[in-house]
């Protein structure tokens, strides 16, 4: 029998055929495709011909499409839509990855080709691109441990393969953690809670097969609680379990897989050359070196712990009107600011959010790009590896440029946060193929479903991060669309957050649930006014954790990370009643896998950035100004990787920013 996978995908824009697609086919096509990728890099490390840029660095960007198609696939429902076969397929697939990829990194014959044009890369007539394209090539090798021989290459193998495996067991104990626990709630503990919460709550007994409403970790559902809930009990309940994903001890603890990870990326590094694997890792990102990173962050970090801490004694005289004596705690907090918000705001986020509608939101998305970049949407009727999932054709002027997958809700089955991930990217070489791209989010069900705030500011930010793979116009799809620097690849998406706010835009797609009228005029302004609210306890989370990730990679690998973490808070002065963002256990982002170790920082990095690139919009005719939109397109969001990221904005804006337009978007200091 055929395997599916593997044929000719016949569909519509040759979308993968998930509707024919089984979880046994998995297996014995990563195994075809592997053999497959071992001959083809086989024939290019053997060519007896002497190297060309064409026999060897565009073979191997020739080389792997059965592999794409295998891994586009399963990566894709393993993140969304997991289950125990695929979890165990996971376990079993990610040291054989490892493996693999580790062996045609360390392939001597295969960098030897590449060594010698890069030695002679002024002589070969290149293109711009195709230079770029050699040099990452090189560097990709070299930093991969090509150059290694002896003992010292067979434990990179090593290494690389148990990171691969241990990343994998991280990811699967916190979506265990998040799978496994929800708190039952009664008719009475309900009270007090929106209706929006209360459905969402219901939603989820449904979805757990429990018996009345329930609360889960799901963020959409358990921030919401913990802003509504009068129930201090509760509120500490649930908090506490949010925050003890990945340390509840058993088989799904991630401490001492932490450590393990932690240690071997500082081994790593050594084996390269490097002091830390901060020193490694940061070498080719924008800001270089720690000490940059820890430059930026600390400007950020004094303005908004002031900012915190002032914020921390109004709740704590709140509270205590309540009658509630002793200290503000973290499960207080959201509570207590969403009082104080409804109070000197008169912004009531259960008024609010039947204004915000996913379907709206998702219309404003698509709106946005129409008037930026003339892209126009169709909803297609095309079968998905989820019945939650949409898709969408992307045209402009009648041209194809993508297909559009949008996978909203939360479910057990599915990891916690939002991404967006290109099923295929963008390339002219081989052949030409427009992007398949998708955004998760963790969306509460809701009929219709309604959003926060944040959620709504979280759907505008994975389109950004879509509409840099969407619009990508380059020749090699290594590096296509968000191929960049990691603290260059969260500027699209932070940039697009801002249009979320321009007042004409939620002016006509804020409409409400019921009644279809638009948001009030007095709601939109508070809502705008208020945009800015709590930025101090936002900015207190995100940064601690991004300088706890710093602090881990910088050094010497810490024995005990829960300890590490600990000094570093302490050394900060962390307000005792806000949590890091995403405490060691189960702070993804840095240990499923190498994106965002030694680079959590890369938001703030990127929103530095993003800042000064919306003023540029202000500073011409507006959000919409088409000259902006234009020089937006062609400087950075068609480029993908061709050019280094510093180069890139300059070309944009014609200058770097400095951190105080970061500051002032977020309040921290008078604009």
């Amino acid at each position: 029998m055929t395997n599916p996978i593997l044929s000719a995908w016949t569909s519509a824009f040759e979308i993968a055929p998930f509707d024919t697609i089984s979880d046994t086919d998995f297996a014995p096509a990563l195994d075809a495709a592997m053999q497959a990728h071992n001959a083809e890099i086989g024939a290019i490390a053997s060519n007896p011909e002497a190297p060309t840029f064409a026999n060897t660095v565009e073979a191997l960007e020739a080389a792997g499409e059965m592999m794409d198609k295998v891994l586009s696939v399963f990566f894709t429902v393993a993140g969304a839509d997991s289950n125990p076969l695929r979890e165990e397929l996971q376990r079993e697939f990610s040291p054989k990855l490892a493996a693999h990829f580790s062996g045609i990194s360390s392939n001597k014959a295969l960098f030897q080709r590449v060594a010698d044009l890069w030695a002679r890369k002024d002589e070969l007539g290149l293109t711009d691109e195709q230079a770029r394209v050699l040099m990452l090539s090189h560097r990709g090798f070299v930093r991969a441990g090509a150059a290694l021989e002896g003992n010292e290459d067979t434990r990179m193998q090593e290494i690389k393969a148990r990171l691969a495996s241990l990343g994998t067991s991280f990811t699967q104990n916190l979506l265990a953690d998040e799978r496994d626990w929800f708190m039952e709630l009664s008719e009475d503990d309900l009270q007090g809670l929106p209706g929006f919460v209360v459905n969402s709550a219901r939603a989820a007994g449904e979805e757990k097969g429990a018996k009345g409403p329930v609360v889960t970790l799901s963020r959409s559902l358990i921030v919401p609680f913990l802003q509504f809930s009068p129930r201090r009990d509760l509120r500490q309940k649930a908090y506490r379990a949010w925050t003890a994903r990945g340390a509840n001890g058993g088989e799904t603890d991630n401490r001492e897989i932490a450590a393990q990870i932690l240690q071997l990326r500082q081994e790593r590094a050594k084996l390269l050359g490097y002091e830390s694997f901060a020193d490694f890792k940061l070498e080719t990102e924008m800001a270089r070196t720690p000490d940059r990173v820890r430059d930026l962050l600390m400007q950020v970090w004094e303005p908004a712990k002031t900012r915190a801490n002032a914020d921390a004694e109004i709740l704590t005289q709140m509270m205590r009107n309540d009658g509630v004596n002793g200290p503000l705690e973290a499960w207080d907090w959201r509570y207590y600011a969403e009082k104080r918000r409804k109070a000197e705001h008169d912004l009531d986020e259960a008024a609010l959010k039947p204004y915000l509608q996913l379907d709206r939101m998702i219309e404003a998305s698509f709106a946005c790009a129409n008037r930026l970049f003339g892209l126009e949407f169709k909803q297609l009727d095309i079968p998905l590896y989820h019945p939650d999932c949409r898709a969408w054709e992307v045209t402009r002027n009648g041209q194809h440029i993508a297909v559009f997958i949008g996978d909203y809700f939360a479910r057990g089955s599915k990891r916690s946060g939002a991404w967006c991930s290109a099923m295929r990217g963008q390339a002219k070489f081989p052949k030409v193929q427009a992007p398949v791209v998708i955004n998760v989010c963790n969306f509460a069900k809701g009929d219709p479903a309604l959003l926060s705030y944040d959620d709504a500011r979280t759907l505008f930010h994975e389109f950004g991060h879509a509409l840099h793979q969407m619009l990508s116009n380059v020749t090699y799809e290594s590096i296509s669309g968000t191929s960049v620097a990691r603290d260059f690849v969260e500027l699209p998406s932070q940039l697009y957050e801002h249009w979320l706010e321009v007042p004409e835009v939620l002016a006509e797609f804020a409409t409400h649930a019921e009644t279809g009228a638009p948001m009030p005029q007095e709601m939109l302004k508070k809502v705008l006014k208020a945009a800015n609210f709590d930025q101090g306890f936002q900015t207190v989370e995100y940064v601690a954790s991004a300088l706890v990730d710093l602090a881990f990679h910088e050094g010497a690998a810490p024995d005990e990370p829960m300890a590490r973490q600990a000094e570093v808070l302490a050394d900060l002065g962390m307000p005792a009643a806000i949590g890091m963002r995403h405490a060691t256990p189960h702070f993804a982002h840095v240990f499923a896998g190498d994106g965002y170790s030694a680079g959590y920082y890369s938001y703030m990095w990127s929103e530095v950035m993003d800042a000064d690139a919306f003023a540029a919009f202000e500073e011409a005719g507006g959000a919409f100004d088409s000259e902006r939109a234009k020089a937006l397109e062609e400087n950075i969001l068609s480029t993908g990787g061709s050019r280094e990221a510093e180069e890139l904005y300059l070309a944009f804006r014609g200058r770097l920013p400095g951190v105080e337009a970061l500051l002032k978007g977020r309040g921290l200091i008078a604009a």
